[in-house]
């Protein structure tokens, strides 16, 4: 009796680790993969968001239009786990009207700016996956609103349950706010926005005496066809211009004509029709693995010419070789790869093809920097010189078509222009660069930018970004003309001189000092620069406003299980004020890069006016084969404004450095 006690719990024992085993393995699969934004940027059904994500690396932009509502989002995946979004709205309902001296009266609809953020808790396994997110937490919170929400797919059929608060809490079947049996602050929510437009209010989140139940569902009808059903608990009935809701259901159908476009048609709330037009892509999807290439080699050449040939045919270009009787030093220039891993598989295989056996030592030079040095001194004495070659010149040049959005106008929904830019580079000397770029505004709709900003700092360096936008359609523009000198005086230590326009609204010359140590997750470096700001014109001439900017910066990669770069800088800024920077940056092998900022200066909030500091988003993103390269912040002020460069030395030496 007593052994038979024993094997059932030994049995029980044995039940119970295999069932968590299955647990486990199920708690890693994110199943359903019809996915689609919903009408914020968020993925999710009509207007209710998900427990759904997708692959890290995705971006996608979403445009709406509804009876009430026109919004444009930005939406990235900067990890499998993370979305985070910002919106652009016009509600042309609501009728805002502005006048100002010389200016006639103007109405337009109300506009207004904010963030979107989701994280997942679980993934999809027995039980279903969940997330919790919020939504329009850093602008004037007209749709402020938290939620947390789980997902489960069977087949073609996706169910969504989850419980929302703030505006996501407006059901005309509302609950009693659960959280406020764990603590009684969660009760109280304050009325409207208790802070300025584009700051944070977390006093807010997750409270209220009432919260709502949403829920609702997708079914695949085909592999391009969607159709989503809602129960829709979004209630802004405290403004003026949301029309009263005729039901809390909506339905539509999504068709997506291929992996990156798809169309949306929604009956919402029972009186409302919108239309939603969706762009989303991964690039990560598409890198290839390098495929090397094999030179033509002749039958007189050496196991050096063989080498030289197989590199430069594999695009990285051979400065010098030098021997011992047991090693080959390899000086090396590349420019193609965004990968120093693929540099070396290739420099491996090359050797290899040219049947040198002996131990190769490398000295990695991007931009004529060395970003890996394995040829001590003691090589050098020892070492014989067996090919060097002459100074590089040369001149690149590439015209493209460019889009530069302005989203952040008072005057209309959308304003934009369509650039045809020439980029060019003459290398002087292999360290020596003159880059240039030039614009021509094939169309822009600029010319009425006509309010002026407010709460401008005494030096306008920032805010007066209209008056050069105005300036567009007046021939060939002169974005950027700048000399750019590059120095590794020693190991580890880096130097850049630069000089000239350096971007569209600053002139100037400094200097930046960076010590790199490719293995340490952490460097750190020093920039100077003497800037003077450019007249509207677009040429060489100047305002009267000039300035000394000097910051100290300090790098950190993390290579762990969440990847990221960070940026803490410290110094001096455009407009004379004083403070410090945060950047949080997710990059990929294929140039796709993700990040957020915020800057505190000694500008106080009430001095720097709505917003209370400067914060924003900036992404690298691949469109059809050009990359759009934008820094979106909710408004445009002179406090917290830094040079936009080129390149720095960190970008340089950690560009092909991607932690992917």
């Amino acid at each position: 009796m007593k052994h038979a006690n024993k094997k059932k719990k030994f049995n029980n024992k044995k039940f119970f680790i295999v069932l968590v085993l299955f647990l486990n393995i199920q708690v890693t699969a994110d199943s359903f993969d019809n996915n689609t934004y919903n009408n914020h940027g968020t993925v999710g059904l009509i207007n209710m968001p998900s427990a759904r994500f997708y692959e890290e690396g995705s971006h996608g932009i979403t445009i709406f239009n509804s009876d009430t509502v026109q919004k444009m989002t930005l939406a990235s995946n900067p990890y499998d786990w993370l979305e985070a979004s910002f919106f652009y709205m016009n509600l042309p309902e609501q009728r805002i009207c502005r006048a100002y001296p010389g200016i006639s009266p103007i109405c337009e609809g109300y506009k207004d700016k904010g963030f979107n953020v989701k994280v997942r808790l679980k993934k999809e396994g027995l039980f279903p996956a969940i997330a919790v997110g919020l939504m329009d937490f850093a602008g004037t919170g007209r749709y402020s609103g938290e939620y947390i929400v789980s997902s489960y797919g069977i087949n073609n059929l996706d169910m969504h349950l989850g419980i929302g608060f703030g505006k996501l809490g407006g059901s005309s079947k509302q609950i009693d706010n659960p959280l406020g049996y764990i603590r009684e602050g969660f009760k109280e929510r304050p009325g409207g926005y208790t802070s300025q437009g584009g700051a944070f209010n977390p006093g807010t989140y997750f409270s209220g005496q009432k919260a709502a139940l949403f829920y609702g569902f997708s079914y695949a009808i085909n592999s391009k066809t969607l159709f989503k059903f809602e129960k829709d608990t979004i209630s802004v009935k405290d403004v003026s211009w949301h029309r009263p809701r005729e039901s809390d259901y909506s339905f539509g159908i999504d068709y997506s004509f291929n992996s990156n476009f798809t169309l949306s048609l929604a009956h919402e709330r029972g009186g409302v029709s919108s239309l939603k037009f969706v762009y989303k892509n991964n690039p990560k999807r598409s890198v290839k693995k390098y495929a090397y290439k094999q030179a033509e080699i002749d039958t007189n050449d050496n196991n050096y010419t063989k080498l030289i040939k197989n590199l430069e045919e594999n695009g990285i270009g051979v400065k010098k070789i030098s021997e011992t009787s047991r090693s080959l030093g390899l000086e090396l220039t590349q420019f193609i790869h965004p990968n120093l891993n693929v540099v070396e598989d290739i420099i491996a295989t090359a050797t290899r093809d040219a049947g040198i056996k002996k131990d190769i030592k490398k000295n990695i030079k991007i931009a004529d920097l060395t970003a890996i040095s394995e040829i001590d001194e003691s090589f050098v004495k020892r070492a014989e010189t067996i090919y060097e070659r002459e100074s590089v010149r040369g001149f690149s040049s590439s015209t493209k078509l460019n889009f530069r959005p302005f989203i952040a106008s008072r005057e209309e929904f959308f304003k934009g222009a369509l650039l045809l830019e020439n980029n060019s580079e003459y290398v002087i000397r292999e360290n020596f660069f003159f880059n240039s770029n030039l614009k021509y505004s094939l169309w822009n709709n600029f010319s009425d930018l006509i309010f002026p900003p407010v709460d401008t700092f005494p030096a306008q360096v920032r805010s007066d970004i209209k008056q050069y936008l105005k300036k567009m359609d007046e021939g060939i523009l002169i974005g950027r003309a700048q000399f750019d000198y590059h120095l590794t005086p020693k190991t580890n230590h880096h130097l850049m001189f630069t000089g000239g326009i350096l971007e569209d609204m600053f002139s100037g010359y400094g200097a930046e000092y960076l010590y790199f140590v490719p293995s340490s997750n952490y460097s750190f470096g020093i920039e100077l620069f003497k800037v003077k700001k450019r007249d509207y014109e677009w040429g060489f001439g100047h305002l009267d406003y000039e300035n000394v900017t000097a910051t100290a910066n300090l790098y950190y990669r993390n290579y762990g299980t969440i990847p990221f770069d960070m940026k803490i800088s410290a110094g001096e800024y455009l407009a004379g004020d004083k403070g410090s920077t945060i950047e949080l940056s997710r990059s990929f092998v294929n140039g796709v890069r993700f990040g957020v900022f915020a800057t505190l200066t000694d500008v106080s909030a009430e001095d720097f006016g709505e917003g209370s500091f400067d914060k924003g988003l900036f992404f690298k993103i691949p469109i059809y084969g050009n990359f759009i390269d934008y820094t979106w912040r909710p408004l445009t002020k002179d406090p917290g404004a830094r040079l936009i460069r080129r390149n720095t030395l960190h970008d340089l030496l950690v560009r092909f450095r991607p932690i992917d």
